[in-house]
Order: C-alpha cells, then structure tokens, then sequence
C-alpha cells in the first residue's frame, strides 16, 4: 500500500486520460516519440543483444526509415507490412511508417503460405519491410502473390536464435533492394527533422494491424488506433505498471504480438524508460538476459511464467533487479510461488485483446486478480453450446451477479469505439444489439469472466472455436484444414482442452480415418510441423470410428473437451506429440511431460 499511495497521482492521471480523451485529439505514437526524443535525447531507448541506442538516435533513425518510405510513394493513410524477427530495425521501422502518417500492419513471420498470403493480401499494403531472416516465411508467397514493393532488411548484429550473420543477404531476396542501400543515399541531415505528418495525426487514424485468429480459421487483422494505443499507455502505463524514466522493461515477445507492441511499448513510452527486447523468450537464459539488460520490469505471458517456474532452483533466481513484471494469463495456484522464488515485488496483471476496446489491470495492487476496468463492460449470461450471449423472456441479455461467471461484452460509443477488423462483415458478427436498451451496441469479447466486484474481474476461459496456447490464439478451423489435407484423414475436429499446470488449452484432435487407411503418427506430425505453426500443433490425437454432430451439422465439441484425455471415459486410440517420433501411444502421465517439455 505504501508504494501504490506514493504512485496514486500516476494512477489517477492515467484513469483520467482513459476516460476524458477523445478519438478526435491530435495523438499519435510518433508524436509521443517525438517528444521524449526532444526532452530526453541522451536516454537510453532500446536495448539488443548488447546494443544500445538513445532516444535522440532512435528519432534520428526513425526519421530516415521515413524519409525513404516517402521516397518510394508511402503517404499518410498507406499500409506498410512488417515481417522481420525482433531486432532494433523492426521499432524504428514502426516509428518510421507512423511518423509519415502510414498504418503498420505486423505480419507474424512464423506463419508460411496459404496463411502468410492471406494476411499480406489483407494488408494491401503499399510496401513491405521484409528481415533478411524472415527469407523462408518471404520465399513461401509466390513473389507475384505479394501486394506491395517488397524492401529487405539486413540485420546490423548476429542473430544467433537464427544463426544468422550480420549484413548477410540471402541469395533468395538478392532481386529486391535493401533498406540500408537507400539510407546511404541520404544526407547526412537527413534525420534531423521530424516529418510533419506526426503532428498532425488524430486518434481515429490507424497505427497498425495485429492479426488473430478467428473462427474462419485464418487469420484476421485487427485494427489499432492512435487514440486506443493512447489510452492503452495510460492505462497500462501510467495506471498499472508505473515505470520510472531510469527503468528498463525486458521483452522476449514477438513484436508482431500485442503484448510487445501496445503494452511493453506503450508503459516504456509513459515514462520515458528503456525497452530491452530478445530475438526470443528462453526459460533457461531469462534471468540472464535480465542481468544483461539492468532490467528493473519484464513483460509475460501466462506461460513464460510457469516455464521459469519449471526450471531448476538456482542461485540467479534472485540475482537481479526485476521488481515488477506485467502481463496476462499468470495462474492464480502460481502467483504466490512465483513471486516468492524470484522475489519479483509486483504483479501487474491486465486483461486485453487485440480486437477488444477495454481492459483490466490491476491498478490496486490486488493479488491474483486481472484487475479493474474503468470503462463500459459487462458480463452476461451465455450459452455454453453456442458461445453467444443469452437473452431472456423479455429479449434482453442478465448480467450475472459477484462471483458468477459470464461472458465479457463491452460497451461501444464514441468515447469506447470498436475499431474492429479489416472486414466489415467479421466486425459487425462481433458485435450485440438491443443487449440492454433500444439502439445499444456491446462488442462480444469471446471471453469468459469472474465477476469480482466494484468493477475488478478475473479471467476464466476462452469460447467459440479459438482457444489460447503459448500466448497465441489457435483457430480450430485452420488446424482441421491442416489435418484434413492428409489422404488418410476423412474428417478431423479440433478443441483445446486443459493440461494440469499449464495456462491455456492445448490443442486436441479426434480424427476419423477412411476406411482400411492406416495412421502414421511420424508423418502426421512432420505434415503438421510443416503445415502449421509451432502453438497450433496439436498434441494429442485421437482416433474415433464417428464423430457427433449437432443439428446444424456443426461439430459437437462440448463431450470431446470435457472428456480430453481421460482414457476411462473412452476406448478410442489416443496418442501424445513427441519431439522425436511423433504421434505415439498415449500412456499414464503423458500429459504432464507435455507440460514439462520432456515427452
């Protein structure tokens, strides 16, 4: 309490922004930067791998990245596509493409293909940044496929997650021009003056697309506004975590993931602090990183904390100056443990979405907790078999009382817009009408919650036919496609189902095989890890003679997840994913090695 009374004037200014600002004020995330960069030049603002970069020549950068982004024909409205690993260049050009004015649309650099191609060709974007390391996911869209000027990216350092060497240019992309080719083309004043067009950014603009998964199966993108990205740094920022301007807030997120962009960045921006970002989240090098960095606050997802957890005790538990760490999905059972072994001071937990236009977090220090909302939601009764929220005699939705469990809606209006997706038709199935009154709209969250009271709740689940694992969205559709692409495969449904100590659901399959067809776990397996990224894999398979449907043909899930893997309940053949061989035999304890990475 002493340390949330010393913050209080930081909690309530960031309270009083989420709820007084206006989707038409002039804001914008290059603006902010902007500023920073003049009242802080010598700060230290990004941190890589050994790098470090100040405030002052991070604009500097950044307004070269959008001098040559305007050279090649971006102007403010334009998209410019992202699909780079986490390094330095990969937050310059994001605050190079929205200094001009452009929206940034964050290709996830894992996804190959049919997936890759549909999310690029949402974009439509006028050029497309693409990592020289990211050659594999690039060459998997037929160059004539993608939409937009591709430009590569070199990488200043070694990459070594990739094992990737620094300025190397793959034979692959030697047709394209390089971005660091036309920065030497530059004067060398070019950098010095910001590009107007910061300025004159207003909140209803985009800032960038985040793509997740949705019940189509393939990816949707999301769109974030400036105004939206605003209130999440107040809220997150300025409300929750409460950096300092001498702090240093460790990200071994994917930037593509909201988490990275909208929260890590966004509580950094608040403070004027130092972001120190990994090529990529490591158990067993995640404290040493955070000695590497001076990191003083990490950013999580529900699992990196449970797989630090899984690690051996040792004397680095300790060694470090982390004193709060934020994020979403942290276990309840885990918190305590969690907190004491590492001797973290606080825990921030938020709840947010991509798509969604509230969140929660714990402002108020509450254990155990995803905090408090000060904006428009409710939680509702709902259907389980559906997903959808109930209404009653009178055709209006109940909202459940404290300590119930509903379905999260949040309201929408001018001062809470939804900014929905790229398509209209997929915005407007999210969004209920007439829920309470004549002529209200509430976007539907998809989300189960626990009311706690006095506007705190906690999460519970996740519906419909996405289920959440390893921090990424898995869209069950997508995953049948996959498995369904095999020639032995008649029809296959996929769920998520829990796992004893993991947050999350790990994803399921009941497969029915054609008839005098055999199953080959190994070649499944190789099909799928070629097929799919590595979250959406799923880990257990098992084979059924037929699969229920529902009246309206729909596959009958509801029995599948509630039986999962407990072999009493059914005589179907099960098998566990191997790192090795494959799809095997399912036996006793199988679904605990899955946990612990040992299977």
């Amino acid at each position: 309490m002493p340390s949330l009374a010393a913050d209080l004037p930081s909690v309530l200014n960031g309270l009083r922004i989420v709820r007084t600002s206006r989707s038409t004020d002039k804001v914008s995330i290059g603006r902010r930067f902007q500023k920073l960069a003049a009242a802080r030049p010598d700060a230290p603002f990004i941190k890589f791998l050994g790098t470090e970069i100040s405030y002052g020549e991070a604009n500097r950068r950044a307004n070269r990245f959008a001098a040559v982004l305007k050279a090649r024909g971006v102007t403010r409205g334009d998209t410019v596509g992202i699909c780079m690993g986490n390094r330095t260049e990969v937050l310059l050009a994001i605050l190079g493409a929205v200094k001009v004015g452009a929206s940034v649309g964050l290709l996830n650099h894992h996804q190959r293909g049919e997936v890759l191609d549909h999310s690029q060709n949402i974009l439509k974007s006028k050029l497309v940044l693409v990592g020289a390391e990211c050659v594999e996911a690039v060459q998997s869209v037929p160059r004539e496929n993608w939409i937009g000027e591709l430009l590569a990216v070199s990488s200043e350092v070694d990459l070594p997650f990739r094992d990737f060497t620094a300025r190397h240019r793959p034979d692959e992309l030697a047709d394209l021009t390089w971005l660091e080719d036309e920065l030497a083309t530059l004067g060398d004043d070019v950098g010095d003056v910001n590009p107007p067009e910061a300025d004159e950014t207003v909140g209803t603009e985009t800032a960038y697309y985040i793509f997740t998964s949705g019940t189509t199966g393939l990816p949707k993108a999301s769109t974030m506004s400036h105004y939206r990205w605003n209130r999440a740094m107040a809220g997150f920022g300025l409300s929750g975590v409460r950096l300092k301007k001498h702090d240093v807030l460790l990200s071994p997120l994917p930037m593509y993931h909201n988490n990275a962009l909208t929260v890590a960045l966004g509580c950094v921006l608040a403070a004027g602090a130092c972001l120190a970002i990994e090529e990529h989240f490591s158990a067993s090098r995640f404290w040493d990183q955070a000695r590497a960095a001076g990191a003083t606050a990490a950013i999580y997802i529900g699992e990196i904390c449970r797989y630090l957890l899984n690690q051996e005790p040792g004397p680095g538990d300790r060694d470090h100056s982390i004193r709060v760490m934020t994020g979403n999905g942290l276990r309840p059972e885990i918190w305590d443990e969690f907190q004491q072994r590492f001797g973290v001071g606080r825990i921030c937990e938020f709840y947010a979405a991509s798509e969604c236009n509230i969140a929660f977090v714990d402002a108020f220090n509450v254990p155990r907790t995803t905090g408090y909302c000060p904006m428009d939601f409710a939680i509702v009764d709902y259907d389980p078999e559906t997903g959808e929220p109930r209404r009653g005699e009178d055709g209006r939705l109940r909202k459940v009382g404290k300590g119930e469990i509903g379905l999260l809606i949040s309201g929408i209006s001018d001062s809470q817009p939804f900014d929905g997706y790229t398509d209209a038709e997929a915005t407007e199935k999210k969004i209920v009408r007439d829920a309470f009154s004549d002529g209200d709209a509430w976007f539907v969250s998809g989300d189960l919650m626990l009311d706690q009271g006095l506007k705190h709740a906690s999460f519970v689940d996740r519906l419909g036919d996405t289920f959440r694992w390893k921090g990424e969205n898995v869209a069950t559709t997508e995953v049948e496609a996959a498995i369904s692409a095999r020639p032995e495969v008649d029809q296959a449904v996929v769920y998520g189902v829990a796992v004893p100590d993991a947050d999350g659901k790990a994803g399921m399959a009941a497969i029915r095989l054609h008839d005098k067809s055999d199953f080959d776990g190994a070649a499944l397996a190789e099909h799928l890890r070629d097929s799919l990224p590595s979250y959406a894999v799923p880990l257990f398979i098992r084979l059924s003679k037929e699969l229920e449907h529902t009246s309206t043909y729909k596959s009958r899930k509801t029995e599948l997840r509630a039986q999962a893997f407990d072999t009493s309940t059914f005589d179907d053949p099960l098998y566990v994913l191997s790192k090795e061989k494959g799809y095997v035999p399912f036996y006793d304890g199988a679904e605990n090695d899955v946990v612990a990475g040992t299977v």
